[in-house]
C-alpha cells in the first residue's frame, strides 16, 4: 500500500516538475495530427474524383483508348465443329452446311451493322446455328447412351469480364440464351439441368418438348455405337474407342463491334454416347469459351483436353503476356499442346484489332467470317481457302 502511494506520488511530482514540457509536447502532437489529417482528407477528395470513377469495368485488362475505339471494324467470326470427314459428308449436306453458316453470319452482322453490342451479334449467329440440325448444338443435338440429349452453352463479355453458362439442359431451344441470360440476369455464372430449366420458365426462356431435339441421323449414330459396345461385350473384349468425330461438333461465334468491344459464345450437344452426366469444354469459361479486352475465342474439339489445357484462356493469355500473336498463340495451344496431350479439335480466335485465327488439325472444321462489307465467307476442309481481309 505504502509503495503504491509512493509510486503515485512520484508521478505526480514527475508531472508537476515537468508540466511545461508536457503541455509543449501535447501541443507539437495535436499540430502534427492535424497535418495527417488533412493528407488524408486530401487523398480521399482525390480517389472519388470523377478521375478515379471513371475507371474502366475490366481494369486488369484495360480497354481501347477513344483514337483505338473510332477506328475498329466490327468483324464476326463462326465455327460450326471440328472433326468434319469427306466420307461422311455428301455434296447435298455440305451445301446445306454452307447457307447455315452464311445465314448465320448474316443474322450476326445485321446486329453489329446496327451498331449493336458484339454479345447481340454472338447471340444472333449462334441462334441460327441451333435452330439447324446440321449442326451438333440446340435442334441437331447428339444423343447420351441413355438416349437423350443433354445441352451445354456460354457466352462470355470481354470488356466487362461477366460470363454465363448452362449445362445438361433438355428442354432449352436454344441454351445460348439462357447461357446470355444466366450472365446479365442473375448472380451467378453456371447453371445446370433442371434447375437451369426453372430458372429458364421464368427469365421466359422458349422450352420445347424433348423430341423437337430427335433426329434421324443422330439417333442412327448412337444405334451404331451401341451395336459395337454390345459386340463387345459379348466378346469380353474391351469397349471400342470411339471415333474422333465422336466429340465434334460444337458451334461458336465471336464479335467485336463498333466500341471496340469482343464477346465470345459456344454450344454444344456434347458427345455421342455420353454417359454420367458428362460435360465438356463448351459450357467451362475459359476452356471452350474466353473473351477479354483483348482476344475472344471458342473451341471445338474434344472437351476433356480442351478442359485440361484451359485452352480458350491459354490462347488470350499467350497474346496478353507473352506477346504472341493471335495466330501463334492459337496455333500453338490447338495445333501443338492440345495433341502433345493426345488430343485434336479447333478453335475459332478474334482479337480487338480485327485479326482471326482459324486453328484446327481435323479434316475439316465447318468456319466463317464476316466483315463490314456484309459478305461471308465459309469453308468447310482444310484444302479449301478462306478468303481473309
Amino acid at each position: 500500500m505504502n509503495e503504491g502511494i509512493r509510486y503515485k506520488d512520484h508521478l505526480h511530482l514527475v508531472y508537476h516538475d515537468h508540466g511545461l514540457g508536457k503541455r509543449n509536447s501535447m501541443r507539437t502532437m495535436t499540430e502534427s495530427f492535424r497535418y495527417v489529417l488533412m493528407l488524408i482528407l486530401a487523398s480521399a477528395m482525390l480517389f472519388i474524383s470523377p478521375t478515379h470513377a471513371a475507371q474502366p469495368e475490366h481494369p486488369v485488362l484495360g480497354d481501347l483508348d477513344a483514337k483505338a475505339a473510332s477506328e475498329v471494324t466490327p468483324r464476326l467470326v463462326i465455327h460450326g465443329g471440328a472433326g468434319v470427314e469427306r466420307a461422311g459428308l455428301s455434296a447435298e449436306d455440305a451445301s446445306q452446311v454452307r447457307e447455315k453458316l452464311e445465314a448465320a453470319l448474316l443474322a450476326g452482322h445485321a446486329q453489329l451493322k446496327q451498331g449493336k453490342p458484339a454479345m447481340e451479334a454472338v447471340s444472333a449467329a449462334i441462334t441460327v446455328l441451333e435452330d439447324a440440325p446440321q449442326f451438333n448444338a440446340g435442334r441437331g443435338a447428339v444423343f447420351t447412351h441413355e438416349g437423350r440429349n443433354e445441352l451445354d452453352s456460354s457466352v462470355m463479355d470481354g470488356a466487362s469480364g461477366k460470363a454465363g453458362a448452362v449445362a445438361g439442359v433438355r428442354r432449352v431451344k436454344n441454351p445460348i440464351l439462357l447461357a446470355r441470360k444466366v450472365m446479365e440476369s442473375s448472380r451467378h455464372v453456371m447453371m445446370i439441368g433442371t434447375g437451369a430449366e426453372t430458372f429458364a420458365e421464368e427469365q421466359g426462356i422458349e422450352l420445347v418438348d424433348p423430341t423437337y431435339f430427335r433426329t434421324e441421323k443422330r439417333w442412327d449414330a448412337l444405334q451404331k455405337i451401341l451395336k459395337l459396345e454390345a459386340a463387345a461385350q459379348e466378346q469380353n473384349q474391351t469397349l471400342p474407342e470411339l471415333p474422333g468425330k465422336a466429340y465434334f461438333g460444337t458451334v461458336g461465334a465471336l464479335a467485336l463491334d463498333v466500341q471496340g468491344h469482343l464477346a465470345a459464345g459456344t454450344s454444344t450437344g456434347g458427345m455421342t454416347n455420353k454417359r454420367y452426366g458428362r460435360v465438356g469444354d463448351a459450357p467451362i469459361i475459359g476452356a471452350g469459351t474466353w473473351a477479354d479486352a483483348r482476344c475472344a475465342v471458342s473451341g471445338t474439339g474434344w472437351g476433356e483436353f480442351y478442359i485440361r489445357a484451359a485452352a480458350a484462356h491459354d490462347i488470350c493469355a499467350r497474346v496478353a503476356y507473352a506477346g504472341q500473336s493471335l495466330q501463334q498463340a492459337a496455333d500453338m495451344v490447338i495445333n501443338q499442346l492440345i495433341p502433345a496431350a493426345g488430343g485434336d479439335g479447333g478453335a475459332i480466335a478474334l482479337g480487338v484489332d480485327g485479326s482471326m485465327a482459324f486453328p484446327f488439325n481435323t479434316e475439316g472444321m465447318y468456319r466463317g467470317w464476316i466483315g463490314i462489307d456484309g459478305v461471308p465467307h465459309v469453308a468447310i476442309f482444310a484444302d479449301e481457302a478462306l478468303v481473309l481481309p
